[in-house]
């Protein structure tokens, strides 16, 4: 039986959809305390149809900030007007500059340095994240580098082993020029989440890690406590 295509809606913005989600991106312009948490909204809504969510969304949504503000079309409108200048005023100067910059020998020294020296920092990042951060915090917990024959291999960094189960970590560099906001799982690293929930029964949180003199920090500290609930939820599934 041929597996059922699902249509698309989306409009199509070819070449220019990069340079579109670059910039929404980077300057937040979609995040929930711009556009409210629009997966959890159309969760809620469960639609049929493309115009009853719309009509559902324009109802319910309301910015994720402090003070709660109605998101209505023109909301929308201005968040585009955003984007816009944002492009024509920022994006498109800095990458005129850069291409305009760019020499042969840049691109050699960055296939080197992202080959051989950012794939040592990472792995000075991971064993620092691991060593002095989580095996401190959950020192009853085995953790060890995730397998690379497996098919979450490249998206999960580690496992933590809680009897038969375990949970996954994935360890990402922050530097000074980027924001964890702007991290988004893709299909592919959703795909190998969930693979990895259904063998091992546990979540994947993402860690978020940056230098700070000699140390390596946790940027999102708040997933230390999403990680103690998770191994306790584990631990009491292992006790039944």
């Amino acid at each position: 039986m041929r597996k059922k295509e699902i249509k698309k809606y989306a409009k199509p913005y070819g070449k220019k959809e990069k340079v579109l989600n670059y910039t929404s991106n980077t300057y937040q312009l979609t995040r929930p305390n711009k556009v409210d948490a629009v997966m959890a909204l159309i969760r809620e809504c469960q639609p049929k149809a493309l115009e009853e969510w719309e009509k559902f969304y324009f109802e319910k949504a309301y910015t994720k900030s402090k003070d709660k503000i109605k998101i209505t079309k023109k909301t929308l409108d201005e968040l585009g007007e955003r984007l816009y200048a944002k492009i024509t005023e920022v994006v498109i100067p800095e990458w005129t500059a850069a291409f305009e910059a760019l020499t042969l020998q840049d691109c050699k020294d960055y296939i080197y340095e992202v080959t051989i020296v950012r794939t040592f920092d990472g792995f000075l990042l991971e064993k620092s994240v691991i060593n002095d951060g989580l095996a401190k915090s959950f020192p009853e917990i085995e953790f060890e580098e995730s397998d690379p024959e497996l098919d979450h291999a490249g998206d999960i960094d580690y496992i933590g082993k809680i009897g038969n189960n375990a949970f996954g970590i994935q360890i990402k560099p922050i530097t000074a020029n980027a924001n964890f906001g702007n991290y988004k799982i893709t299909e592919k690293m959703s795909s190998s989440f969930q693979s990895f929930e259904d063998k091992y029964g546990g979540k994947v949180f993402v860690i978020f890690s940056t230098r700070t003199g000699d140390k390596k920090v946790i940027v999102n500290k708040e997933v230390i406590e999403e990680i103690k609930r998770e191994i306790e939820r584990l631990s009491n599934i292992n006790n039944r």
